[in-house]
């Protein structure tokens, strides 16, 4: 199943602010690839983030949190980030802090800018 690839406004300021252009680009080519069967992709997540999926990236160091909506064939990107497990700043506790207050607002065109 091919699927279109969206980002939330929060997760395009994520990777915009990764300064490290080899790492941005190793990202979006990896969000890339989510849009061909996004599901068989990543895992589950659990808890607070049940509905959302995560695939690892460079060398397991950071993590592309999206959902899928099958009934419009997209891939929502809702979080970019490093895994920073018991920090304030680890990717899942930004990610359920957007996911729970509905903070999912949708950036359509190509953040690439190409």
């Amino acid at each position: 199943m091919n699927c279109t690839v969206e980002f939330t406004l929060s997760a395009l300021k994520q990777l915009q602010a990764i300064t490290d252009k080899r790492v941005r680009n190793l990202l979006f080519e990896r969000i890339e690839e989510l849009s061909n069967d996004p599901e068989r992709q990543g895992k589950p997540l659990r808890n607070e983030l049940a509905g959302l999926r995560c695939v690892k990236v460079i060398g397991q160091r950071y993590r592309i949190v999206y959902t899928v909506e099958q009934d419009r064939v997209l891939v929502i990107v809702v979080a970019v980030g490093i895994r920073k497990a018991g920090d304030r700043s680890d990717i899942y506790k930004i990610a359920a802090r957007l996911w729970s207050s509905g903070l999912i607002d949708f950036q359509s065109e190509d953040p690439t800018g190409t």
